[in-house]
């Protein structure tokens, strides 16, 4: 198992980064808000889940333990496969889908992309005497500096990746615009979550 990576930031994209390690080149899966905290040529250290099948190996990168250790646990309900349980940790943070969880929380679970009413319902109940009890009151989030893109253009890219058709991540955009522009630094992180609100509003 590989547990973590470490060096230098090669490459970023919408849903991944390129870390290099000794002189090759990792790609890793990450979450928008993991990857709005990364800039290229310098150096990052991401905890990793690797995912074998008969096809590929897939290297999914957190920012720090708790994460992967969610995306661990998110794993284990059937159905869910490690894209669905990415766009999970791209919605909430761990502390917010452990508070979910406890408190049944249903309707919040339906804003993550492929997640109805009804595997909501049943995610919750695998889910409840595995994830745990919150840790504490929900922290405010720190705003993150937007990467080298527009913050329109990574908000559209990580909408894309979640599974949104093109679309339906235009409307998004446009209508959590008025927030962005109030920002005096762009929170790309709080922005996907209004997002992805708005969208679930109009399913």
């Amino acid at each position: 198992m590989i547990a973590f990576v470490q060096g230098p930031v090669a490459a970023i994209t919408p849903g991944s980064a390129v870390v290099e390690v000794g002189g090759v080149g990792m790609l890793v899966k990450c979450t928008p808000r993991t990857l709005s905290a990364l800039r290229i040529g310098e150096p990052t250290r991401l905890t990793t889940a690797l995912i074998v099948k008969e096809d590929s190996l897939t290297l999914y990168g957190f920012a720090d333990e708790d994460e992967r250790a969610t995306f661990d646990v998110l794993l284990t309900a059937s159905g869910v496969a490690a894209t669905m349980a990415l766009g999970m940790l791209a919605t909430f943070t761990p502390d917010e889908l452990r508070r979910i969880v406890a408190q049944g929380d249903a309707k919040s679970l339906t804003a993550v992309p492929r997640i109805g009413p009804k595997l909501a319902q049943k995610l919750l109940l695998e889910y409840k005497d595995k994830l745990g009890a919150p840790h504490g009151s929900v922290p405010a989030q720190k705003p993150i500096a937007a990467g080298p893109a527009p913050w329109s253009e990574q908000l559209h890219a990580a909408l894309v990746g979640l599974g949104y058709a093109p679309r339906e991540a235009d409307e998004a955009v446009t209508a959590v615009t008025p927030e962005a522009e109030a920002q005096s630094r762009t929170d790309v992180g709080a922005l996907l979550k209004a997002a992805l609100r708005t969208l679930n509003r109009t399913r």
